[in-house]
């Protein structure tokens, strides 16, 4: 018994790219850390992009969540198309209390326009309200202006809601692949319709062809 649920949930296993983008400072390290292993850690001397791996469930599917976490040197060192390319799904992160880092994702949401990926914007850092220079309407309109979710977190100290925000940019993912799928399968369809259509016509205009 225990083996067939095993062997179940190992062949429903999906795999999940997500690349964690934002301008250096934001928290996108804090907020991997805390959803793979639900521990903050303030400090963190990155020099260098770096990848975890990690199994979640998901609306009860064992999900298993590449996470790329970036790291720009500056604020005008912007995502290379590898690594949007690389990615299922960007996680655009920046801090409430940093306007340029809100700036920051508003020039990648003008790189990745064209680009037909999945997003979800989060605002990091909502303990410190008080030094807040982004609004909350600000970070909507940013979502709705790249048709994806949004929300304000604080990393430093919260669980559940950063784990939310993982799990909702993967169900966009995984809604993505199952509307390619049905678009796919509605064009082989469609190219099968056609084509029968097409016979039954001309076998109709044959047989109403005056007999000799």
């Amino acid at each position: 018994m225990n083996a067939k649920v095993l062997r179940r949930k190992k062949s429903s296993l999906s795999g999940v790219k997500v690349a964690v983008i934002g301008a250096p400072g934001v928290g996108k390290t804090a907020l991997s850390v805390r959803f793979l292993t639900r521990r903050y850690i303030g400090e963190y001397d990155h020099k260098s992009d770096s990848r975890y791996k990690h199994e979640v469930l998901v609306d009860n599917d064992t999900i298993l969540y590449e996470i790329l976490d970036t790291c720009p040197k500056n604020d005008n060192e912007l995502p290379t198309n590898e690594t949007i390319n690389w990615a299922d799904g960007l996680l655009l992160v920046y801090s409430i209390n940093d306007r340029n880092s809100f700036n920051y994702l508003k020039r990648i949401g003008a790189l990745i326009n064209d680009n037909d990926i999945p997003v979800y914007v989060v605002g990091n850092k909502n303990d410190i309200v008080h030094l807040r220079e982004v609004s909350v309407e600000e970070g909507a309109i940013l979502a709705r202006s790249l048709e994806c979710g949004f929300s304000e977190v604080a990393a430093a100290e919260q669980v559940a809601p950063v784990a939310v925000v993982f799990q909702e940019l993967c169900r966009a993912v995984l809604a993505s692949r199952r509307k390619s799928k049905h678009s796919l399968l509605e064009r082989m369809l469609g190219t099968h319709r056609t084509s029968h259509l097409k016979l039954y016509v001309r076998g109709k205009s044959d047989s109403a062809l005056p007999k000799d």
